[in-house]
């Protein structure tokens, strides 16, 4: 006969084990998964109960070696499933381990391989991130995600675009493929196609930061300033907590002259996201070009603190080697040089702090190991110029500059410096003629070049043709009016005319007695 708490044991087993699960039995409506193991703990609690009840119904049957029987049974399948829950329990260690035993489990489910391979993608495994997503399009063709990030994955811009375009005919508001459609294009040079796409990409997602990123910077490529700022503006509006998208538009306000919104911007970026360290070398490098160097160096520090990337330890370099703090200008380059060992750039500019440090062999071997490598390094034939000027081998400084000059750089301003230091190694020789030809190539080519100038007066000046001296230095003294060499210089011609004044009208007297 059952008791009225056996029944009871019975119907609070089954409702533990039948109601939880319902919501989850797409029996009422379609949850996409039926075995997920979180939706089962509560239905094991009926389970349990009922386990439990009935392993007791089973005893008071039995006779009591038969119990005895019974009772280590179920110790034996407990054991198993302790086993078993210890083993489940390592699938739960990593995302990784979990997404790859869902895969493992279900090889036949899209979702599953979809899952993973966006772990993948995360974890820049795009290789095996790939294929899974392949694979999940293979089970399931329709899955326009899928074919959206496997056009983000996919090296050939051709077969991207079609990715993309298929996600697009699956979702035409799939505003995730809009906007790397749009990205695409723009990387092709189909700037205003790519426009479309990113303005359909904001439109169908208004809350994708991204999107606004994107589209304003292609609009302020194409000198719509207005509009770019009109967008990141209404970015900002619309997506307030981005932290992303306040610093790109201060960047923005930096590249169009307006550093105090600028600097506000990327205050609220860092306030947003106190880790952002990009904001914070981007406030860093406005602080310098406003010539707040402590503001800079406190703001290169604080990315410093967040992480350690060449792309911070190069401006704070920068910073100590222009402000003369050159042992510290060489302690970050050198760490700088240890975490990127092959990038030419940092180890030019360390080269360039051991030379202005007057650890000219280092610097020289440094450089050249460089031209060794990259023969078209025009800044390398500079400093190597500079090198051997200090070490005053004024031909081998006058060749490195040959060597530079033949590389045929664009920039009139560059042709100009270099010119201008091949007039400086000319006249350490005592070439004057020759020196005063580089200079006039570097003023013709270069106007504003004060120091050119004021050389040429110099040359004319020793060679007593003080008319044409007085001439190039005043058109030096245009370009640097608080130039006190200059006014000596002048000063020198003026006591020098004097004085041949006063030597010519003594002879002329003396003809006239």
């Amino acid at each position: 006969m059952i008791t009225n708490l056996e029944h009871n044991e019975v119907l609070v087993g089954l409702l533990f084990l039948v109601f939880p699960f319902l919501p989850a039995s797409n029996l009422f409506f379609n949850v996409g998964f039926v075995v997920a193991e979180r939706v089962l703990y509560m239905p094991s609690m009926g389970y349990c109960i009922l386990f439990v009840h009935g392993l007791n119904k089973l005893c008071t049957w039995l006779n009591r070696c038969g119990a005895i029987t019974l009772i280590m049974s179920t110790l034996l399948l407990l054991l198993l499933f302790s086993c078993k829950t210890v083993k489940q329990n390592e699938i739960w260690l990593s995302r990784e381990s979990l997404f790859r035993s869902g895969v493992e489990t279900l090889p036949h489910n899209a979702k599953v391989h979809y899952n993973y391979a966006n772990f993948l993608k995360d974890q820049g495994r795009n290789g095996e991130a790939i294929y899974h997503y392949k694979t999940a399009l293979k089970l399931y063709p329709h899955h326009a995600s899928a074919l959206n990030n496997l056009g983000t994955l996919t090296k050939d811009k051709t077969e991207a675009k079609e990715y993309y375009q298929r996600a697009l005919q699956l979702n035409p508001q799939h505003n995730r493929a809009l906007f790397n459609l749009g990205n695409l294009l723009k990387s092709q040079g189909k700037k205003e196609e790519a426009i479309i796409f990113l303005r359909d990409s904001i439109k169908f997602g208004p809350e994708f930061a991204d999107a606004y990123s994107s589209l304003a910077s292609l609009l302020a490529e194409q000198e719509s300033f207005r509009e770019a700022e009109e967008v990141y503006q209404t970015g900002i509006k619309n997506c307030p907590e981005s932290s992303d998208l306040h610093n790109n538009y201060g960047v923005f306000l930096v590249d169009t002259g307006a550093p105090e919104s600028a600097m506000y911007h990327y205050q609220q970026a860092i306030q947003l996201s106190p880790r952002h360290h990009v904001a914070m070398v981007n406030l860093g490098r406005l602080y310098r070009s406003l010539r707040e160097n402590k503001e800079a160096e406190k703001w290169y520090k604080r990315a410093l603190d967040i992480t350690q990337t060449v792309e911070i330890l190069s401006p704070l370099g920068a910073l100590y080697y222009n402000t003369g703090r050159y042992e510290e200008a060489l302690q970050i380059y050198r760490e700088a040089a240890a975490l990127q060992p092959s990038a030419k750039e940092i180890q030019l500019a360390l080269a360039q702090v051991l030379a202005m440090m007057g650890q000219t062999e280092e610097a020289e071997k440094m450089t050249n190991h460089i031209v060794s490598e990259e023969a078209g390094c025009l800044e390398c034939y500079r400093l190597l110029s500079a090198i051997y000027s200090k070490q005053e081998h004024y031909p081998k400084a006058l060749e490195a500059i040959d060597k530079a000059l033949q590389l045929k750089p664009k920039d009139p301003k560059v042709i100009s410096e270099l010119f201008f230091t091949k007039g400086n190694q000319l006249r350490e020789q005592n070439f004057l003629d020759k020196a005063f030809e580089s200079y006039q190539v570097a003023v013709q080519l270069n106007p504003d070049q004060a120091q050119a100038w004021m050389n040429m007066g110099g040359i004319e000046h020793i060679k007593g043709d003080y008319v044409s001296a007085r001439g190039y230095y005043e058109k030096a003294l245009q370009l640097v009016p608080n130039s006190k060499l200059l006014k000596e210089n002048l000063a020198k011609l003026d006591r020098l005319e004097k004085r041949l004044q006063e030597v010519s009208r003594k002879r002329s007297d003396t003809v006239a007695l």
